[in-house]
């Protein structure tokens, strides 16, 4: 299927960054029998969570990745399933080279370097489906999601839990009135694991020493947009989201799961208010400090009263109401607290359950509320699927850009607070944080001279 190319760019890659805005048209795909051809940019790590579903269902007509090493089994894979598959270390030459062949692009790589090529890949009418979460800063998180709706393409960002029946259910249970009123939110995760390895792995010294750029690493492609600095293996495969000019953090990585329910359920929106409170920080070197409590404030809406919801991470939980049915809290989870029940989750909201006694949960269960969203398919966590058929029949998943653009830039928020130890009042209309002026420039971050994407959108 080579339905949905609809320009013919220019083939020098510099030229991408400037391109203008050509009016785009409707896509559609006549045959939802046909295959896909898809490009997959980040084929390690994420990347064979990411393709790995469609194997057997679609074409992949190229791969990419900068660490071959790190990509070495997913490109035997790919390639054993489809041996004309290209193999490129730039993203920007795949797209020059191959635009014509593709029709999809599924991104896998580390946070700054999401925006990019997903900002190509819809310049040229490409669908595409992004690893969670959705951008790096908040004009990203804006830029993508207005790109999205401008060239008309079919975006998905893959937070799994939002293709469960338990989100699902969560939004049902509560505009059903089970929950009552909610105005709090609690939500946790995991102590931080600093050992050597792991993925928030803590170096002996900042900046970390420079060493010598294995030969499979092309180190500057992976800085993509951010700024230039020695190689040190601390950061590279997975320690980079312990960094902030790379990654996001435990709130970052985990909340477009773990807070995916209540954002969805009772429309948040943008909070007005965010504070921190952390121990051992080490924000001087922009990294993640060892413990935090995040705090947001959600205004007033039409439907819903003020909502103050609490991230806890480093070990840190919630107090447990001694109402409820449990004793302890898991490693991770979600408590949405209502005025007539409360309810948790764990770090994704695939299994709700009302904090009730055995005997009233059971009663529940028999009596469920009617469905009124409806189901996928495929069963749970399968944002994958969703995409393609959402390709395949012309409509929008649930977690589209415009909604993935939200729940990241609500996240994004809190990364910043616990990043610079802030109290931020913010003031989404116009996006800026008014009692912070010297934290702005972090909601558009400056890039490297040839990473410059997406500025024409308004």
């Amino acid at each position: 299927m080579n339905n949905f190319n609809r320009r013919d760019f220019l083939k020098s890659s510099t030229l991408f960054a400037g391109a203008t805005l050509i009016s785009p048209t409707l896509l559609s795909c006549q045959n939802p029998n046909s295959k896909l051809n898809i490009a997959v940019i980040g084929v390690g790590g994420r990347g064979g969570a990411n393709y790995s579903p469609i194997l057997k269902s679609e074409n992949i007509v190229a791969m990419c990745d900068v660490d071959d090493i790190r990509a070495k089994d997913g490109y035997e894979k790919i390639k054993s399933q489809f041996p004309n598959v290209k193999k490129f270390t730039d993203f920007r030459v795949m797209y020059d080279k191959m635009h014509r062949e593709i029709d999809a692009v599924i991104i896998s790589t580390p946070d700054h370097t999401h925006f990019a090529p997903a900002m190509i890949a819809m310049e040229l009418g490409k669908h595409v489906y992004m690893e969670k979460p959705l951008a790096h800063n908040v004009w990203e998180c804006r830029t993508l999601k207005k790109a999205a709706n401008y060239y008309k393409i079919v975006s998905q960002m893959g937070n799994q839990g939002h293709t469960t029946n338990g989100v699902r259910q969560i939004k049902e249970w509560y505009e059903e009135g089970i929950l009552g009123e909610v105005k709090e939110v609690h939500a946790w995760i995991g102590e931080f694991n600093f050992r050597p390895g792991h993925y928030w792995s803590l170096p002996k010294s900042f900046p970390p020493p420079k060493q010598e750029i294995p030969k499979n690493l092309d180190w500057d492609l992976w800085l993509g947009p951010a700024k230039s600095r020695d190689y040190n293996p601390v950061y590279v495969p997975k320690s980079w989201r312990g960094f902030f000019d790379f990654g996001n953090g435990q709130l970052g990585d985990w909340s477009c799961h773990t807070l995916d329910g209540p954002f969805w359920a009772l429309n948040l929106g943008m909070p007005s208010e965010i504070k921190s409170y952390a121990e051992n920080r080490i924000n001087d070197h922009h990294f993640v400090c060892e413990k935090s409590i995040v705090t947001y404030k959600f205004p007033e809406s039409n439907d819903r009263p003020e909502v103050t919801m609490k991230w806890y991470e480093g070990g840190y939980k919630p107090e447990i109401n001694p109402a409820w049915p449990i004793k302890e809290l898991a490693g991770g989870g979600m408590i949405m607290v209502g005025s007539k029940n409360s309810l948790i989750t764990g770090g994704r909201p695939n299994n709700p359950r009302l904090l009730i006694s055995d005997e009233e949960w059971k009663e529940f269960q028999n009596n469920m509320p009617k469905q009124t969203i409806p189901r996928l398919k495929w069963g749970d966590e399968t944002p994958v699927h969703e995409w393609i058929d959402a390709i395949k029949n012309n409509y929008l998943p649930e977690s589209n850009f415009s909604y993935g653009a939200e729940l990241t830039e609500m996240a994004l928020l809190g990364t910043l607070s616990q990043r610079f130890a802030a109290n931020i009042e913010y003031d989404s209309e116009n996006m800026k944080i008014t009692n912070r002026p010297d934290i702005n420039e972090y909601l558009k971050e400056p890039v490297r001279d040839g990473w410059r994407y997406g500025e024409s959108i308004n």
